[in-house]
Parts: C-alpha cells; structure tokens; sequence
C-alpha cells in the first residue's frame, strides 16, 4: 500500500506518492484544491493508499501560521471522508526553499524552475521523504 502527500495551498496542492512498497518518494502532480476531492477519489480506485500526509504549516517559534487554518480544514475532511486511511501532519518549514534548491540543482531552465506547481510538488516529495525517514526510527 502507498503513502500519499500532500502539500495543500488554496492555490496550488502539490500530491507526491510512495511505491507500493514505500520505499521511493515520486512527485505526482499539482492541481488546484477544487479538484482534489474527485483526483484522490479517482486514485483511490486504482491505487490503495495506507496514510495521507500533510504538511503542516509552522512558524519558527513552532506555531501555527497563517495558513495552518486551510490546511486543518482539509486534514478534517480527508479525515471525515476516508475514515479508513489514516492521516499523518508533519512539520513542512523550509520545504519549499529546500524543493527551490532540488530544482536549481537539477539543472532545469530558469523558466522552470520558477514554475509554482513544480516546487508544490517536490515540497510533496520532500514532505513524504521526511514522513518515511521519521517512520523508521
């Protein structure tokens, strides 16, 4: 069964996915939140998810920022309509500095890079990676 991540923003969700195995953290794709209800039905046909993890939007001093009300909005829903997939948050600070990093290292054109639904979705990755690596211990 997969892990599925997400980066949720009232913009942009970027959605990253374990293989069955929950060994490899792979980017998905980016959609807007009005579409995310029908995507991760759809998915879920076709694919068995354990977990859903979310990004949790912190301050420095470790509170909720500003954005951290969207985001328990959407845990309580994903919560109430798939009861059976448990949901995980973990603390997303600096992910999308670290996914701007990843892609400027990747060698990608500057047009590119700069791409928002690129970074959403490696935050995703990164935001699973760190939920897996936690998950060994």
């Amino acid at each position: 069964m997969r892990i599925m991540a997400f980066d949720y923003g009232t913009k942009r969700i970027g959605i990253a996915v374990t293989d069955p195995l929950q060994i490899i953290a792979t980017a998905l794709t980016t959609i807007h939140p009005t579409e995310i209800w029908s995507f991760i039905t759809d998915y879920l046909q076709r694919e068995e998810i354990e977990t859903f993890v979310v990004g949790k939007p912190l301050q420095m001093d470790g509170s909720d920022s500003e954005s951290a009300q969207h985001v328990l909005g959407f845990v309580r829903k994903l919560k109430k309509t798939y009861p059976e997939i448990s949901v995980a948050e973990i603390d997303e600070r600096f992910t999308s500095k670290m996914a701007s990093a990843v892609i400027a290292q990747s060698g990608k054109k500057k047009s590119k890079r700069q791409e928002k639904g690129l970074v959403d979705t490696v935050s995703a990755v990164i935001i699973l990676q760190s939920y897996m690596q936690k998950k060994e211990y």
